[in-house]
Order: structure tokens, then sequence, then C-alpha cells
């Protein structure tokens, strides 16, 4: 994984306190190990499980865990979840953003915006069923290719079983908060997406003038990256701690 955040590994900062935000069509349990590895370096670790139905339902699930964290917090979110970090990373106990192959919306823009945008030539979108009562999920034969082809595909058919519906309402609600505006921020671009396009990714991030990191991965980079991912946080989390002038 290449790293422009730090030069080499950081240790952990028992002062800050870590929430991981996942995405949509998976849970929090997708963050096992991510959440191991840091829990391991000191750092306080809490798990948003939301139920990706509204983005003001995430919002407010992922301030509540803010509130309960016992330091300035990191606010980390993996693809949709990067949306709801965006919103509620306006909290003042917020002290940085990192995102993970993330969705970036700007103030009036939504996710069903951004995903209109188009990939490049040889990039793929996510393959989505058509809405059925008002939510999205996967198409569950394309699931293992799309959104996790580098884990093993026992899990990646478990996953496509078990997928947590898409709620429209989350989707298309436009953002009116840009956190990154006024916090640091940090990507970490999955340069194998197949649900995401990785040049959508760049755009995102440099718009919000985020340090871009990037790795060889699939869209399910937390599950089979977990110690790159957990590594990209730590660094993001220790170069938002620098005095002023020497982060980004």
């Amino acid at each position: 994984m290449t790293n422009p955040v730090l030069g080499t590994q950081a240790p952990g900062e028992p002062s800050l306190s870590i929430v991981l935000v996942h995405g949509a069509f998976v849970d929090g349990s997708g963050w096992q190990q991510v959440h191991g590895e840091l829990v391991g370096r000191g750092f306080e670790v809490l798990v948003a499980q939301h139920p990706t139905t509204s983005l003001e339902g995430d919002v407010a699930a992922t301030d509540r865990l803010i509130a309960a964290a016992r330091h300035p917090v990191v606010l980390v979110g993996h693809s949709y979840g990067g949306a709801v970090i965006t919103e509620a990373g306006a909290n003042p106990k917020v002290q940085s953003l990192a995102y993970i192959a993330a969705f970036v919306p700007d103030v009036g823009e939504s996710v069903a915006a951004l995903n209109a945008a188009r990939e490049e030539p040889g990039e793929t979108k996510a393959p989505l069923l058509p809405p059925q009562d008002g939510y999205l999920i996967v198409d569950p034969v394309r699931f293992p290719d799309a959104f996790a082809a580098d884990v093993d595909p026992a899990t990646t058919r478990f996953m496509a079983a078990a997928q947590l519906p898409w709620g429209l309402a989350a989707v298309v609600t436009p953002l009116a908060h840009a956190a990154w505006k006024t916090k640091p921020s940090f990507y970490l671009v999955a340069s194998a997406d197949r649900m995401v396009p990785p040049s959508a990714q760049r755009r995102m991030a440099q718009r919000a003038g985020a340090a871009i990191s990037e790795i060889d991965s699939s869209h399910a980079v937390m599950i089979s990256h977990p110690q790159d991912v957990a590594a990209f946080i730590v660094a993001a989390a220790s170069a938002a701690t620098l005095p002023q002038g020497d982060g980004q």
C-alpha cells in the first residue's frame, strides 16, 4: 500500500477515539479485524450499526457514538458510510475524517448524484437490482465478484445472501453539511474496486483536499486487507494531531 500520509506506521494514540461507519449492503461486522488491530494499538474504537434506511437515521446513530466516545473522534467511513461521516463530521467533537473507498458528497449532493457520474473505460459500477419496496440490493449472483473479489468465496457468498437492503431515502437525500471543508481528511482508494469506480474515488478525494493513499483491493478492503486499513487509519489519526503546519 502506498501511503503519503506518513512515511512509517505510527503508534496508536490512546487520547483519540475512532468511530467506524459501514456502508450499504453490509453491517458493522465487516470491521471486526480492523477493530481488533486498532484496539491492540490503544485506541477506543466504536462501531456503528446503522440500518442504512435513511441518511438522517444513519447520521443520528453515528452522532450517538460520537457522544459516547471518551476522546476527540476520528470518523471513518466506508462506501456509503462516507456520506454519513461527511454529514456527521460537522459535530465539533470530530477531529478528522478518514474515507475508505467511499462517497464524499458536497452540500446539496446525494450519493445518487455522485453515482451518476461516468466511469472510465474498463471500470464498472455496482450491479444493483431495480428497487423493490423502496430498497436496493446488489445482484446476489454478481455480488462476490463486484463487492469482494479478493475475499474467500465462502465468505462472499454469505455476504451476498445476508445483504442489508439500502433504503432509497439514504441514497437520494442531499447533504446539509460537508465536514471535509473544515476538518482534515484522508482517503484510501481501492484501485480494483468494482462498486465505486476508482477514478470517481480519486476525483472525490481530490475535491475534498484529502491526503490520498491507494491499495490494490476490491471494495471490501476492510475485510481483504484489515492490517493495511488499520495502518491507514492510524496514520490518518496521527497526521491529524500534528501541530498546525505539519499536517496536510
